[in-house]
């Protein structure tokens, strides 16, 4: 659905240019929900922004639903292309002096849409996110969540295939963020959407995403299915979505381990107390489900004169042990 390949963008900054984007890829399959994350500054937006064409890049080719959008494209392909992909904005961004059901109709109005035509998209859009009852509401007498999902009706009301969101949930309350959250997975299952997630959050790519990729200074540095990389002992954002617990530190003259179990047996505990007389203690666990797959996490404390052996009958049965930048 998209395909983002070596895109490259720089900005200028004094007489140098500043490197956003260096060579990044991504590949967002139709009717998937994929999660681009990573710390601030590390080209997220800038990304989101080149797929619509807020901005142009350097170098490398997007294309959207087989449009190549990096070739020259006429002010009509550029409003085609932002009718097959709504955004949401980090902001809702809504016109102050217009209700919620006036900012939904905008995008209705701009592109001709009739009357009662748009009366109906309209009041649909609202009941989808909820807020029938403050159609006539003004921005000003909405709270954050409520502006947000006017942001998103809005993103919808041209009918879209292609969702991208820019940190929708910023600034939201827990709460308020998991209702949002729940609305966008809600309407991409109602509306066969494809949805290009930005978040800084790794809770909400491990929650909501399918895919996921990881940009740190303006390039990719691990992605994949999100169940996939769960699986992965040695992917760093799979180590980042599913961090083994903390636990309590061990005492003099022992050492923690944090271990990822695979496909270790329910009774791995005993068997390796059975099989090396070595007596660890389990200081915390906990089991992340993701898609089919299950993920243990584990840490127990042993004695470091136990160490060695300890480490070589987990790795010998399959159990990663996931060392300290894990």
């Amino acid at each position: 659905m998209i395909d983002i390949h070596d895109l490259s963008k720089t900005f200028a900054l004094g007489s140098k240019r500043s490197t956003v984007l260096d060579a990044v890829s991504v590949h967002v399959p139709r009717g998937s929900i994929t999660g681009v994350i990573g710390p601030s500054g590390a080209g997220k937006t800038t990304l989101l922004r080149c797929v619509n064409r807020l901005e142009t890049p350097d170098s490398g080719t997007i294309v959207v639903d087989g449009t190549e959008v990096t070739a020259p494209m006429s002010g009509r392909e550029v409003v085609a292309l932002r009718r097959k992909a709504g955004m949401v904005f980090q902001q809702s961004s809504l016109m102050a002096h217009r209700t919620a059901e006036g900012n939904v109709a905008y995008p209705l109005e701009v592109h001709g849409v009739g009357g009662r035509e748009r009366q109906a998209r309209v009041a649909d859009l609202l009941a989808r996110v909820g807020l029938s009852p403050h159609a006539r509401s003004y921005p000003s007498e909405l709270s954050g969540g409520q502006r947000q999902r006017v942001g998103i009706a809005r993103a919808l009301a041209l009918n879209p295939k292609i969702l991208l969101a820019d940190e929708a949930t910023s600034g939201l309350d827990p709460d308020t963020t998991v209702s949002v959250l729940n609305l966008m997975r809600q309407l991409h299952d109602d509306l066969d959407l494809t949805i290009l997630l930005i978040t800084h959050e790794m809770d909400v790519v491990r929650r909501y995403c399918d895919r996921a990729t990881l940009l740190r200074d303006g390039r990719v540095v691990d992605h994949g299915v999100v169940a996939e990389l769960a699986a992965d002992p040695d992917s760093e954002l799979g180590r980042q979505l599913f961090s083994t617990p903390a636990a309590n530190p061990p005492g003099d003259d022992e050492v923690s381990l944090a271990l990822r179990l695979g496909e270790a047996t329910e009774s791995w505990l005993a068997d390796l107390t059975v099989a090396t007389g070595i007596h660890p203690r389990l200081t915390s666990a906990s089991i992340e489900a993701v898609d089919c797959r299950t993920v243990g996490l584990a840490t127990i404390v042993v004695s470091a004169e136990w160490e060695r052996d300890c480490r070589k009958w987990l790795t010998a049965n399959g159990i990663h042990i996931q060392e300290a930048d894990a």
